[in-house]
């Protein structure tokens, strides 16, 4: 199945930057792009069934705006095939649902309506947390390419899937793989003890973790260029300060510490929203976890 790039759009700034970020990638990826505006039924609505009529104006702005977004992805990429669909009910289901058949669900960082709450709650955990395919939030246009792929790594499956993830999208894009290992100290620790000897055996460990963790992937991908960072700090702050010089910052969406936190916490809200550049977040293979 040649699986598409799926685009989320509600006609904002921010879904339109993603539209064409994602038309890029179907292009790199060689895949369709399919981009979908979810119409949700908010409570007191009437059917959609039962007021054709009625809600008739409301689909021919939705099908408008649609059809602006094909146009403007077709203009970025000459020769990619486009579709749209206008769809019914839950945003989050819907967007589950459109994510078991794609190759990536790209949405925008802010949005109108529904789409508002990708990134500002139960929404986005939803989304993320739990579709079938990576979802990459994207900021701003993201034009400019700086040939790096942040992952972040802490040794759990979410991670094992993001490092997965993270090799592929370097090597399709044959740009260097930065693995940043974030950690804390103890929590009593003095700024003196965290940069003495404790702090220094505390590093050692932690870089031979990640050498580790990465010495399997590095076989499996061996033309791979990869860099790796070790800080002593909050991993959104590690995540956020290497995101200013990449093309994408990959997360896993379970794990401990900074993986289980990337999805369902403060630093999903740190990387998501303070990343400066998109974001995937991956989940492991396998069954979804039920949503909280």
């Amino acid at each position: 199945m040649n699986r598409s790039v799926i685009a989320g759009t509600d006609g904002s700034p921010a879904a339109s930057d993603a539209v064409l970020w994602a038309a890029r990638e179907a292009v790199l990826r060689a895949r369709p792009l399919r981009i979908v505006h979810v119409r949700e039924q908010w409570a007191g609505d009437v059917p959609v069934h039962t007021m054709k009529n009625y809600r008739d104006p409301e689909a021919k702005h939705c099908g408008a705006m649609l059809a602006d977004a094909a146009e403007a992805a077709r203009a970025s990429a000459p020769g990619l095939e486009v579709t749209t669909a206008l769809v019914d009910g839950d945003l989050v289901q819907r967007l589950l649902e459109e994510s078991e058949a794609a190759d990536q669900l790209v949405i925008g960082s802010r949005g109108q309506g529904g789409f508002a709450g990708l990134l500002l709650g139960s929404v986005g955990m939803g989304v993320a947390g739990h579709a079938g395919c990576p979802v990459v939030v994207v900021r701003g246009d993201s034009a400019t390419r700086h040939g790096r792929i942040v992952v972040g790594v802490d040794g759990s499956e979410g991670a094992e899937a993001a490092l997965a993830h993270a090799f592929a999208e370097a090597e399709i894009r044959g740009a260097v793989l930065h693995a940043v290992h974030a950690w804390q100290p103890p929590g009593l620790s003095t700024p003196a003890v965290e940069s003495g000897s404790m702090g220094e055996g505390i590093g050692a460990e932690r870089s031979a973790f990640l050498r580790r963790v990465l010495a399997p992937w590095r076989e499996r991908f061996p033309r791979a260029t990869v860099t790796e960072s070790v800080v002593c700090g909050h991993p959104a702050g590690a995540l956020r300060d290497a995101s200013t010089e990449a093309d994408m910052v990959v997360v896993g969406s379970r794990g401990h510490g900074l993986i289980a936190s990337a999805v369902f916490g403060s630093v999903s809200h740190g990387v998501l929203h303070h990343a400066h550049c998109p974001v995937a977040v991956v989940r492991p293979k396998g069954p979804a976890p039920e949503p909280a």
